[in-house]
């Protein structure tokens, strides 16, 4: 159930991360805040390639959040009257937040500034970890990690990692319509081939949902993988960690939604699910993701 009143920063990650924000509202209510700070930072620095005409402006957007982040990392951190810096030093300042988990994020938006496709599947994969997995530790550490026992905290993190990967991947398959009609995929050239797709079908006006599910449905079984694989860790992880495991309920949510449309990426029910919140509460009540 969300908040009677939400902060400027948790109405901008209802926003601009709805599922997502749901998760969060899992979390204890000192703890929030800064899961929200996180949500919009991760929306701002993804947001940055469709918000440039050209590349190098976007290059400099991103330097701007490096120098930021340094700045908000530093022992005499400035307090800067940013809607998004301000929150965000306060999260970095409160849980002790890592700066190379930002840096990481940072770069991994850097590397695709161009809109290039990947070229194969394994590197498809690392993208999707290099924009997720960094995220999904810093909200470990927003959740408490550092004061968790070892085993508890190294399984917990295997699993958010899992997690992390299978709703970037999900995510991924999601955004191909919006893609789409900016003429560009991020598939890799690998899938087409392996398939006998054109590239074509996944771009502009030419784009034909149909003969992209043979490539929709490999990737959906790649995300179904990592679920599994952080639900194998369910007996070991912290129960703090919930609002971040979560994330598994929704990304499995979507891909079988994604599954009954017939790998069709453009059904509404696999752009945003009206059973999402109830199903996130019935997890949540039962300690499971």
């Amino acid at each position: 159930m969300a908040p009677a009143r939400l902060s400027p920063c948790g109405e901008e990650a209802r926003r601009s991360d709805h599922d997502r924000y749901l998760t969060c509202l899992f979390a204890p209510g000192d703890r929030r805040e800064a899961l929200f700070a996180l949500l919009v930072f991760n929306a701002e620095i993804a947001q940055v390639r469709d918000s440039v005409r050209e590349p190098m402006m976007g290059r400099i957007r991103l330097q701007w959040w490096r120098d930021t982040i340094d700045a908000l990392c530093a022992s005499d951190a400035p307090r800067l009257n940013h809607p998004v810096a301000k929150p965000l030093a306060d999260a970095i300042a409160r849980h002790g937040l890592s700066r190379h988990h930002f840096e990481t994020l940072i770069d991994a938006r850097d590397s695709t500034i161009e809109g290039l496709p990947t070229a194969n599947l394994a590197d498809f994969i690392d993208y999707a970890e290099a924009t997720s997995a960094p995220l999904a530790a810093l909200f470990l550490e927003v959740l408490g990690a550092t004061d968790w026992p070892e085993a508890g905290r190294a399984a917990t993190a295997a699993a958010g990692r899992h997690t992390s990967i299978a709703w970037a991947l999900t995510g991924l398959l999601r955004a191909l319509p919006f893609n789409a009609a900016r003429d560009r995929t991020t598939l890799p050239a690998e899938l087409f081939a392996r398939h006998r797709v054109l590239p074509c079908a996944a771009t502009g006006k030419t784009h034909d949902p149909r003969a992209l599910v043979p490539l929709v449905a490999e990737v959906a079984t790649l995300a179904h993988s990592h679920i599994d694989e952080a639900r194998r860790l369910a007996g070991y992880v912290q129960k703090a960690a919930l609002p971040l495991l979560l994330q598994a309920t929704l990304a499995k949510l979507y891909l079988d939604s994604l599954a009954k449309s017939g790998h069709d990426v453009s059904a509404a029910c696999v752009q945003r699910h009206p059973l999402a919140p109830l199903l996130l509460t019935w997890k949540a009540v039962w300690g499971r993701y």
